[in-house]
């Protein structure tokens, strides 16, 4: 149960620096600065756990933490976070002393110190994470967050909706360990091949081409449609684009931030 907004805060709000915490929210995307005051009046918002009813209250996006119902806002106007869509034959790194294609012939030079959160291996392709900001990148990609993702495999021959399901059930044990998939559906198929959506928490290295190797399915294409609640949606294979502030406060909430 958060405190309401203690007088020690006051010499804060009243030394004339800082930003109102109504233009704050409306500027972290939340709505018009009236919606972003009837928040504050009823109650959903917290500053440094402490909860805050009173306008006027001023804050520091630097210094201070904001929540709204429980979860955090990002407020560093530099922190920039980027969905990209990775083709295959591009490392997942950002310079490679061999000159092979990486991300950063992607993204280019424009955003300062940014970095991707995870990788796809050399010929998988769709969606990876960019990001500036440490503090998110250390949480998406801690393996206590466990993260869901989700991809399309296309599977040399035929598998049955049988294996799939037991691929969720039991799993199966690779060299590293046992694994099941969160869940497992075949979307097309035939005498040749089958076209799977797969979707599991594990971050570990080649994890679905091994998962479908181990039974005798190679994976003939692999494409990473969605990170947590983020997706590839439209973007163009070589492409990227910026993530919403209302996808930053989804994804932040998802790894516990």
């Amino acid at each position: 149960m958060p405190h309401i907004y203690s007088q020690a805060r006051k010499q804060y709000e009243n030394d004339g620096d800082g930003i109102r915490l109504q233009k704050l929210l409306a500027q972290a995307g939340f709505g018009s600065r009236r919606k972003c005051e009837e928040m504050i009046t009823d109650g959903r918002v917290e500053v440094d756990g402490e909860l805050v009813t009173e306008l006027g209250t001023r804050v520091d996006p630097k210094r201070q933490q904001v929540r709204v119902d429980g979860s955090r806002i990002r407020l560093n106007p530099r922190h920039i976070t980027l969905a990209l869509n990775k083709p295959r034959k591009v490392l997942s790194t950002m310079d490679d002393p061999k000159g092979r294609y990486t991300l950063r012939d992607i993204v280019g030079d424009k955003y300062e110190r940014i970095f991707h959160m995870g990788r796809l291996d050399y010929d998988s392709e769709g969606l990876i994470l960019m990001t500036n900001d440490g503090e998110l990148s250390q949480h998406v990609m801690h393996p206590k967050y466990e993260v869901e993702k989700t991809y399309i495999a296309t599977l040399e021959g035929h598998m049955s909706g049988t294996v799939c399901r037991r691929l969720v059930r039991t799993g199966v044990q690779l060299d590293d360990g046992w694994i099941k998939l969160d869940h497992c559906s075949i979307i097309d198929s035939n005498r040749d091949q089958t076209i799977v959506k797969a979707v599991l928490h594990s971050g570990r290295n080649r994890i679905v081409r091994r998962i479908f190797g181990a039974i005798g399915f190679p994976v003939k294409r692999l494409v990473r449609t969605q990170i947590g609640p983020i997706k590839l949606g439209d973007i163009k294979s070589g492409s990227y684009r910026v993530l919403s502030q209302d996808e930053v406060r989804a994804l932040s909430k998802e790894v516990g931030l």
